[in-house]
């Protein structure tokens, strides 16, 4: 069974997650979700390669070996195709958030650091490079629910980094702190071209986590930060 291009009527989102369209026209689940497999796969290459402006459906039809009259019997669009896709790659379950890491206040910082980001480079590689690169051609409500949930694990991680170091919940030093981690776990993906596997043995993860332990705390341990005025 076939059908016309659909604009994808979105279901109800999960908590974390980009919305992805109600595509239900086949019944098969085991189908659904092979087909569904095949579609992301080949999406996934093109727009590492080619670029998500530049990758047409036909593309990711010829790449996926799903034919263009049944592709939209399981994904709405393009767009859609990304979305999944970030949703498998960039909120995977079996990834721990850095908020769920500096929850144990026993556990040293620097040890934190060291699984938070060797999880992150092995297994969400790809979803980063994806996500930056992806950014410009997303539709405003993606990119508007990709940085509320960014601002919320931004201030969930700061109030964290925060209560270590004995000061109120909304410092901005904490917050700071964790924007800072974040932004390194997101730099080495885009940067490991240079040295492949470098990114995924132990002495970069141990030399990284313990530089990061040393920035955080000298952060905290800092001059108060002050937001300067508007102009």
């Amino acid at each position: 069974m076939t059908s016309p291009p659909p604009t994808g009527k979105q279901r109800k989102p999960r908590t974390g997650f980009l919305d992805e369209a109600d595509v239900d026209v086949v019944r098969n689940e085991d189908l659904v979700r092979r087909r569904r497999e095949q579609i992301c796969d080949a999406a996934l290459d093109l727009f590492l390669e080619k670029g998500f402006a530049s990758t047409t459906i036909r593309d990711i039809c010829a790449r996926s070996g799903v034919n263009h009259a049944s592709i939209y019997d399981y994904v709405a669009n393009k767009n859609d195709a990304l979305r999944r896709l970030l949703n498998q790659l960039w909120f995977r379950s079996d990834v721990p958030l850095l908020t769920d890491l500096l929850s144990d206040e026993d556990r040293p910082l620097e040890d934190a650091l060291a699984e938070y980001l060797r999880e992150t480079w092995d297994k969400k590689r790809k979803g980063t490079l994806l996500i930056y690169r992806s950014i410009p051609h997303m539709l405003p409500e993606d990119r508007a629910a990709m940085r509320e949930r960014e601002e919320k694990l931004m201030a969930e991680g700061g109030a964290l980094l925060s209560r270590r170091a004995g000061l109120p919940p909304d410092d901005p030093r904490g917050i700071t702190a964790a924007n800072l981690l974040v932004f390194l776990s997101a730099f080495a993906p885009m940067r490991d071209w240079l040295q492949p596997r470098a990114t995924r043995g132990d002495p970069l993860v141990a030399a990284v986590a313990r530089g990061s332990a040393v920035m955080v705390t000298a952060i905290l341990e800092g001059p108060e930060i002050t937001e300067e005025p508007a102009d």
